[in-house]
């Protein structure tokens, strides 16, 4: 009886439970994604979800999920005409879960409480009917959100002012809502892509968006600022005039003052009409020309790689794709054509060899590169990169650099054999060059995994899963190595790397960096290379135009710092806006003693290594010392980074969050 009465008390159920081990309480992955179906009003198309199978043993055996060792860590349901709820206790279940999408589906009603999900990373929610005011504190609590897409639903209401307070985020985009009101401040120096078009907004444009243009903010005719070309009235308080003979005067000139105002309104909104189309007639013509500059070389297929120097760019796909690749001779035509080979080339062509610096990839000529499908990967300060895939299977990256500092093809013949004598695990080595006078092309093996960069601040798609400490640790060892033997093969060169940056880190298999585009210090014109090459923008060289090696030890101490703390580099921009200095920032930390407060969300969890992330922050803050003397150099960097160990972590809360 006194067991029976003791089972009945709250606080004993209570303490069962807490000590009920946690695996024991926890539904599984499948579990918790089968009841999310299950909130579905119609989820025909989750059919392959089911209980005979796991979400993440076979490669799309669940449509829509993406998994990372054997953890969920991604759901892409996109244009499955979902309705109904969304079941956000099933998604709590399921805690390494980084990235939600439910783009272009059919659910309605207030936004479901993801904000619950403090550990999501990208939100994706535009298309829907979603509609009604977002409470103003619902981001408080969602940190590490990086990406939000609300565009296109009926959201109302005011925009939440807790929207400000997501330091890491990079996307935001609300336009093609109903949102009212005033813009909140939003001071997010990550931020890069931006759209509040089409609502319902009024005011002024806060300062701190400024960096925007005129198409983040057009289709709200209350709003106005420098970004749209529309200044701000400022409405003076008038005071009420004395009684007096002059009254009936007075309300006279008031009535005026009305009446102008009134015809003044129409033409103000139709002068800020007139402005917009000719901003967008301008931004059409440049991007149109841009186009047909790439289109007269190349017919291709815009891939929106990030280059660190820009700002993202978004997939545009061409109406087709040539099955060739034509390289212009100087009068306009075409050197080669799809039947032809070295021995047949037109008229007044110019020499189209190809010169293999490494043939363990596969033998290949220009002919098979000519012919290869294209696709524009992206363009930077260096020229324009291409990814082609040549006969026989090999895909290769096709870089087309025209600045060169007129070298005789005699002395770039030499410098090319030496970049292509450098042979390390962590280098990646030109293939081929070809050389003709005003135009260049190297030709790189292409890595699948992509750049450091995108993995760093993109969206990584959902193959995907965030980088963890262990992974991060293993890449910056392997920057290290890489560079340190730049550093030993090129001595004689005063900047064996000279562009040493997160889009020139690949990641090949088993995230193992391959560093890129070296050595091209010897072939720039000295104007080209102040604006093309990072090491340029090292202390140093930006005051008093100092180079040496010392310049790439700074480079990587900025990729140390923009790999720990998961921030983008302001170092990195050219216009000085966007982006977080990570050297000041870091600086500040160590004086203050909370360094533990810089590192991204997704490595703070590794609590046994924290020790080790301090030590390895040390080393970054030493190597973009602004005082080259006081820097520590190549060699001494690598040695201190070798001895940055990973701790096994007991943290087991920690443990189920990471993907």
């Amino acid at each position: 009886m006194a067991v029976a009465h003791l089972l009945m008390q709250p606080v004993f159920v209570c303490v069962l439970l807490i000590l009920t081990p946690a695996r024991t309480r926890a539904i599984s992955q499948s579990d918790a994604l089968l009841k999310l179906k299950r909130s579905f009003a119609n989820p025909a198309a989750l059919d392959s979800w089911n209980t005979t199978s796991d979400p993440c043993m076979n490669v799309d055996t669940w449509v829509g999920v993406s998994c990372y060792g054997g953890i969920v860590t991604g759901l892409q349901l996109r244009a499955m005409n979902l309705s109904g709820e969304v079941d956000v206790d099933a998604l709590l279940a399921i805690p390494g879960l980084r990235t939600i999408s439910f783009v272009n589906n059919s659910f309605s009603g207030s936004i479901p409480e993801f904000n619950r999900a403090g550990s999501l990373k990208a939100v994706y929610l535009s298309g829907n009917q979603f509609s009604g005011a977002i409470p103003m504190d619902y981001f408080v609590k969602m940190g590490s959100l990086k990406k939000l897409w609300l565009s296109e639903n009926q959201f109302s209401g005011k925009i939440p002012s807790s929207i400000s307070q997501l330091s890491h985020l990079i996307e935001l985009h609300l336009e093609d809502n109903q949102f009212s009101g005033e813009i909140p401040s939003i001071e997010i120096p990550a931020l890069v892509s931006f759209n509040l078009s089409n609502n319902e907004l009024e005011g002024k444009i806060p300062p701190s968006l400024s960096k925007f243009d005129a198409s983040s903010f057009t289709g709200n005719a209350g709003l106005c600022g420098k970004n749209l070309g529309l200044e701000c009235r400022e409405e003076a308080l008038e005071p009420t005039p004395p009684p007096n003979d002059n009254q009936d005067s007075g309300r006279n000139e008031n009535s005026v003052k009305k009446s102008t105002s009134n015809v003044m309104a129409p033409v103000a909104v139709v002068l800020m009409v007139l402005l917009i189309i000719a901003v967008i007639l301008i931004f059409m013509t440049r991007r149109r020309r841009i186009w047909m500059e790439q289109a007269a070389d190349f017919d291709v297929l815009d891939k929106g790689n990030i280059d660190i120097d820009e700002q993202p760019v978004q997939k545009v796909e061409s109406e087709s794709n040539r099955k060739e690749m034509e390289l212009p001779t100087k009068d306009g035509t075409n050197n080669l054509s799809s039947k032809g080979s070295n021995s047949s080339q037109p008229r007044g062509s110019v020499s189209i060899d190809l010169v293999v610096l490494n043939s363990d990839k596969g033998k290949f000529g220009m002919v098979d590169l000519m012919k290869a499908a294209a696709e524009v990967l992206g363009n930077s300060g260096l020229g324009s990169s291409y990814k082609a895939v040549i006969p026989g299977g090999l895909t290769v990256v096709v870089k087309r650099v025209k600045e060169v500092n007129g070298k005789g093809k005699e002395e770039f013949n030499a410098e090319m054999r030496k970049l292509g004598e450098v042979r390390n695990t962590n280098i990646l080595t030109p293939l081929a060059y070809h050389y003709r006078k005003g135009e260049k092309l190297l030709v790189y093996e292409h890595v699948s995994g992509g750049s450091l960069l995108y993995s760093l601040h993109g969206d990584r798609g959902p193959s995907h899963a965030a980088l963890d400490w262990p992974t991060r640790l293993k890449i910056i060892k392997g920057i290290a190595r890489g560079t340190g033997h730049l550093h030993h093969q090129l001595a004689s060169s005063g900047l064996p790397h000279g562009n040493l940056k997160s889009s020139n880190v690949l990641l090949g298999p088993d995230n193992e960096p391959l560093v890129a585009e070296y050595g091209f210090m010897q072939l720039l014109n000295t104007s080209n290379a102040l604006q093309a090459l990072f090491a340029y923008k090292t202390p140093e060289a930006a005051q008093y135009g100092m180079i040496s090696p010392k310049c790439d030890v700074y480079c990587l101490g900025i990729l140390i710092l923009e790999i720990l703390t998961g921030k983008f580099p302001s170092q990195y921009v050219h216009n000085g806006k966007g982006g977080t200095d990570v050297v000041e920032w870091v600086i500040s930390a160590i004086s203050e003693r909370r360094e533990v407060e810089l590192f991204d969300p997704e490595i703070a969890s590794w609590t046994n290594s924290i020790n080790e992330m301090q030590k390895l922050l040390r080393i970054g803050s030493a190597c973009t010392e602004t005082n080259p003397e006081l820097r520590l150099d190549m060699r001494e960097a690598t040695r201190r980074i070798e001895e940055i160990k990973v701790e096994e972590n007991h943290d087991e809360r920690a443990i189920e969050v990471l993907p």
